[in-house]
Parts: structure tokens; C-alpha cells; sequence
């Protein structure tokens, strides 16, 4: 964890001394670079930082001090009991003989006691204590679940913001394209060798790029946005990121997922699993409802009866102490029968639960290998395309600068291009995202420590 805390004050810190050399840099507009964010910075940076985590992890502590208190129910107790009562009226004993009163009227009494008890055999206390034990694995397996899902969901948006960046670098390259080719047609349009239809084309052309780009530039700072706020961090710190979604085309490859490794990790069933051993646990703890408890008490007491003042200093205190051994022998608790039937039913109903989950799980994780195996076909086809469009654009490019093409034709093999460009890095963002889901289905821990 100190390690840990090192690496995340680095980053931080890397990432504001990064922001004011930027704000302090005033040569021409320049600007120093801001740190370089990785898919591994943001996603330890997110769990030290997220809130959900936090509470996840505050969750642990307290079912450790539910522990200790479970076995400090072992522990002797001791209380100091005080009292002062004044009888107006002392009852009065009526027999053939006559009438005895028990004490005097308008008398004070004075008592202070000392009580210490130990428990010498509590079942129950005993059946607690193991079952806080399976309560702390089960609050350590959901702090693990919520770090795999927010590992999930970081990395999601990590992908996300490359997606948005890589098709803002589409649009504006695009944009430059068509921003060029409108130059060309209206010099040529200057010089009457095109009509006016090609320059107006032309011109709607770079317009429609210009729109995109806008749109495309909002999604990307949305984008950035939600990651920021996965990691925990202000939205007014500058990040970077140095990647792109094409450095991943070499990663794409099907997943081999052997036999044994299917769900075994995953943390919905293990908390399933956890929740059994629970019930079981607790019907052993109900059973002890029908066991006996002994106890042994020990009470030493002074006390002063019948004193007519309230000067309690000056009574006359007179000392007795006693020593017992209470066992408690439950016979019949109908209530006992009925939490016992209800345990049952609690657990047959879990079990029909993770049988319904095991299998909408090795569905998903069937779904996530099929799609992953077409994205990946998908981005092979999609490279290609993309190298055919470019070659499009550039006969169609020079058919029109020697008068053998049309703006039409122009026009559309640059729309082919940004089209089939956006189409690749989608198709390898869509592999991403379900490996995402898919490591996360598994419970893998690529990125905990």
C-alpha cells in the first residue's frame, strides 16, 4: 500500500507540475507536455482514488471490529450498580398473629453492588465468532469485486477516450483533405476551368468535415471527462493520452480459456459460494438455540435499611456477597423450529440462484469470445478497405486534376476513406471492449496487486 501511495503521489504530481509549466510557458503560445497517461496510471491512480473503493475497503474494518466483538462476549463483565430509595409507606405483613410492617415508615434505604460475570460455556458466542470470520471473506471478496468492476470500467473508458481521440484525428485529417481540395477547385473555378457546381461541392464537402470535427472534438472531451471521474481525479486537471487504438492491432488474437479457468474466479459466484457457507454457519448458530449455557456470576453488596436522614455518609453499611452458577436448559422455543425451516429454504433458494447465474455467465463469456473472434476478422477486413480507399482517393484525386474525373467521384472516395478509417478503429475498440467484459466476467486480476 506504500508502494502504492508513492506511485500514485508521483503521478499526481507529475500531472500538476506538468499543468503549471504550461500556464507559467509564454514563448509564442507554446506549451511544455503534459504527462503522458497510460491504460496501468490511470487504472492505479482509480483505485487509490474512487470512492467506491474507499467504502468497499471501510466495509472490511468493519466487519473486523464485528469480529472482535464477537469473541469479547467471552470476556468477564463486570457492573457497578447504585441505589437509593425512600419508602413513604413500607408494606405491612397481616397474619392471625397480627400485623408485621417491613421496615419503618418515611425510612431510607442504601445499596451499592458489584457484579462480575464470566461465561462458562455459550454455544452460540461460539458459532458467531466463526461466522464473523466467513462475514470478513465475504466483505474482502466484494471489495475485490468492486475493484475488478471499476478495473472494468476504467479500462472501458480508457478505450473510449482513444475511440473519441483517434476519430477526432479522422476528422481533422479529413477536414485538411477537403479543405485542400476545395483550394484547388476554387483556383481552378477562378480561372473558369471548373464549374461552379465543383466549387460549390467542394465547399459543402469541407463545410460537412468542419461540423464533424466540432462534434467529434465534444465527444472527445466527454470522453476524457468520464475518465477523469472513474479515476477519482478534478476535471481541471490536463491529462494526455500518448496511444492510440491502432498500436493494438497486433494484440488481437482469441482468447484460450482452458476448462478449469471458466468462472472459477468469478466474483459474483465466489460471493454465492460465501453466502452459503454463511447460511450453513448460520443454521449451526440456530441449533445452539437448543443448547444449554452456563454462566457463573459472582455479587458483593453493601447495604443500609430503614435510616431516617439522607445523610448516606453516616449510615450504618452492612457487606454480602454471593457466588452463582446459572445454567440455562431451553425446552421448548417455538420460534426456534420455524428460523430453522426458514434457513433451509434460504439456502435452496441461493442454490436454484447460482445455478440460474453460472449459466447467464458462461453465456456472456461464450458472447464475448464470439464477438471478439468476429472483431477480429472484422479489423482484418477493415485494414484493408481502409488501404483501398486511400488508393481511391488518390486515382480519384488525379483523374480530377486531369479533367477525367468529377467532383462526385472526389467527393465520395474521400467520404469512403473517413468512413472506412472510423470503421477500423471501431472494430478494434469493440474487440477491446469485450476482452474488457470478458476478463471481468473471469475475475482475472491483471491490474491488482
Amino acid at each position: 500500500m506504500k508502494i502504492r501511495s508513492r506511485k500514485l503521489m508521483m503521478c499526481l504530481g507529475m500531472l500538476i507540475a506538468s499543468t503549471l509549466g504550461m500556464k507559467a510557458q509564454e514563448q509564442g503560445g507554446a506549451s511544455v507536455g503534459t504527462m503522458n497517461l497510460t491504460l496501468a496510471q490511470a487504472i492505479e491512480i482509480a483505485l487509490a482514488e474512487n470512492p467506491t473503493i474507499k467504502v468497499a475497503d471501510k466495509d472490511i474494518e468493519l466487519k473486523k471490529i464485528a469480529d472482535k466483538e464477537a469473541w469479547q462476549a467471552l470476556l468477564p463483565t463486570l457492573d457497578a450498580n447504585l441505589s437509593l430509595s425512600h419508602s413513604i409507606q413500607v408494606a405491612a405483613i397481616k397474619t392471625a398473629m397480627g400485623e408485621f410492617k417491613m421496615g419503618f415508615d418515611g425510612s431510607t434505604t442504601a445499596t451499592g453492588a458489584l457484579n462480575l460475570a464470566l461465561p462458562v460455556f455459550a454455544p452460540t458466542v461460539y458459532q458467531n465468532m466463526k461466522l464473523t470470520k466467513e462475514d470478513i471473506k465475504l466483505a474482502q471478496e466484494k471489495s475485490r469485486s468492486s475493484k475488478l468492476g471499476l478495473i472494468k470500467e476504467v479500462t472501458k473508458a480508457y478505450y473510449a477516450a482513444l475511440l473519441a481521440q483517434d476519430s477526432y484525428e479522422v476528422m481533422q485529417k479529413s477536414y485538411k483533405t477537403s479543405s485542400q481540395n476545395f483550394e484547388v477547385v476554387n483556383n481552378k473555378y477562378q480561372v473558369g476551368s471548373v464549374s461552379e457546381y465543383d466549387k460549390i461541392s467542394a465547399e459543402v464537402q469541407m463545410r460537412a468535415m468542419n461540423s464533424n470535427v466540432v462534434s467529434t472534438k465534444t465527444g472527445l472531451n466527454l470522453a476524457m471527462l468520464q475518465l477523469k471521474v472513474l479515476m477519482g481525479i478534478t476535471p481541471d486537471i490536463d491529462i494526455n493520452i500518448n496511444d492510440s487504438l491502432k498500436a493494438y492491432e497486433g494484440s488481437l488474437v482469441l482468447p484460450n480459456i482452458a476448462n478449469e479457468e471458466v468462472l472459477s474466479d468469478n466474483s459474483a459466484l465466489r460471493q454465492l459460494d460465501m453466502n452459503r457457507t454463511i447460511l450453513e454457519r448460520t443454521r449451526k448458530v440456530l441449533m445452539t438455540n437448543f443448547m444449554p449455557t452456563v454462566a457463573l456470576q459472582l455479587t458483593g453488596q453493601y447495604s443500609s435499611y430503614s435510616n431516617k436522614n439522607w445523610n448516606v455518609f453516616g449510615y450504618s453499611y452492612s457487606p454480602s456477597s454471593t457466588l452463582a452458577v446459572a445454567v440455562n436448559v431451553p425446552i421448548f422455543h417455538a420460534s426456534n423450529w420455524t428460523k430453522l425451516k426458514t434457513n433451509r429454504i434460504l439456502l435452496a433458494q441461493l442454490e436454484d440462484t447460482r445455478l440460474n447465474t453460472q449459466r447467464q455467465l458462461n453465456m456472456e463469456v461464450q458472447s464475448y469470445k464470439q464477438n471478439m473472434a468476429s472483431t477480429i476478422a472484422q479489423v482484418e477486413s477493415n485494414a484493408e478497405a481502409v488501404k483501398q480507399a486511400g488508393k481511391a482517393v488518390s486515382i480519384s484525386s488525379k483523374r480530377y486534376e486531369v479533367g477525367r474525373g468529377t467532383i462526385l467521384e472526389l467527393n465520395q472516395s474521400e467520404t469512403a476513406l473517413t468512413q472506412a478509417e472510423l470503421t477500423y478503429v471501431q472494430s478494434i475498440y469493440d474487440y477491446l471492449k469485450n476482452k474488457a467484459d470478458l476478463d471481468y466476467t473471469l475475475g482475472r486480476e491483471t491490474y491488482l496487486k
